[in-house]
C-alpha cells in the first residue's frame, strides 16, 4: 500500500534541499500535487496531510471531483485545455498553467468577463520544440504578450512547461535554464495584466533540477501518489 505520507515528507524534503542548494527559500517554491486519475478520497487524505494546491489534466475529471471535496483547496489546470472546455472551468480553478495559443487566451478572457473575474494564466512553452508536446514557440513569446496586453479579464502570471521525459533529470537542466532566462527577459514588461511572478516546472523525475534553476511551482504526481 502506498503511503501517501511518507512520499510527500520524501518530496517536501527534497525541495527543501534543492532550495538550500540554489539559496532559495523552500516558503518560495510552490507544490502542486498532479491529482490526474487519483480519487477524491485520496486528494483528501493529502489535503489533509497540509497539501491546498492540486492540478488536474483533464476537465471532466476535474469537474467530477471537486464537488465531492470538503477540504478549502486550490485547483490548477494543468493539462492541455480545448477552448470548447473552458466554459466549464473558468469559475472553479485559480491558476490556468497550460495557455498554448492567443485562441485559447481569448476564449479565457471571453468567458472570464461573463463571469466578472480576473482569470490568472501562464503561458506554455514548448521549450524542446517537441511535436507531441503544446505550447508556443520560445521565439513567439514576446508577439504573444503584445496581443494578450490588450485583454481585460485575464492576467499573465508567469511561464509553464513540459520538459522532455529523460531518465537523466540533468539532460533537462537546458531547457528549465532557458525558461528561466524567459521569465527573466519577461519581468519587467510594463502592461497592467502581465505580471511575471510563477515559472513553473519540474515533475516527479525532474523537480530538483527545476528548483536549482528557478522553478516557483512543481508538479508532482507518480512521486506522491506512487505510479498510476
Amino acid at each position: 500500500m502506498i503511503d501517501i505520507a511518507r512520499n510527500l515528507e520524501i518530496v517536501e524534503s527534497k525541495i527543501r534541499a534543492a532550495c538550500d542548494k540554489s539559496g532559495r527559500r523552500f516558503a518560495d517554491v510552490k507544490l502542486v500535487a498532479v491529482s490526474k486519475t487519483q480519487s477524491s478520497e485520496r486528494i483528501s487524505q493529502l489535503a489533509e496531510l497540509g497539501v491546498v494546491d492540486f492540478g488536474e489534466n483533464r476537465v471532466q475529471e476535474l469537474l467530477e471531483k471537486r464537488p465531492q471535496i470538503s477540504h478549502d483547496i486550490t485547483w490548477h489546470m494543468i493539462g492541455h485545455l480545448q477552448t470548447n472546455k473552458v466554459k466549464s472551468i473558468i469559475d472553479k480553478v485559480a491558476l490556468i498553467h497550460s495557455v498554448d495559443s492567443l485562441r485559447l487566451a481569448k476564449e479565457i478572457d471571453k468567458q472570464a468577463k461573463l463571469v466578472e473575474k480576473t482569470m490568472e494564466i501562464l503561458v506554455e512553452i514548448n521549450i524542446a520544440g517537441e511535436e507531441s508536446k503544446h505550447g508556443i514557440e520560445p521565439g513567439e513569446l514576446s508577439e504573444f504578450l503584445t496581443e494578450v496586453a490588450t485583454y481585460k479579464n485575464i492576467v499573465v502570471k508567469g511561464l509553464m512547461c513540459l520538459a522532455p521525459y529523460v531518465e537523466n533529470p540533468e539532460e533537462n537542466r537546458v531547457y528549465f535554464r532557458k525558461m528561466r532566462q524567459m521569465f527573466v527577459d519577461n519581468k519587467s514588461l510594463s502592461a497592467n495584466n502581465i505580471s511575471m511572478e510563477h515559472l513553473s516546472m519540474g515533475m516527479t523525475n525532474d523537480y530538483e533540477v527545476a528548483i536549482e534553476e528557478g522553478a516557483s511551482i512543481v508538479r508532482v504526481g507518480t512521486g506522491i501518489f506512487g505510479a498510476r
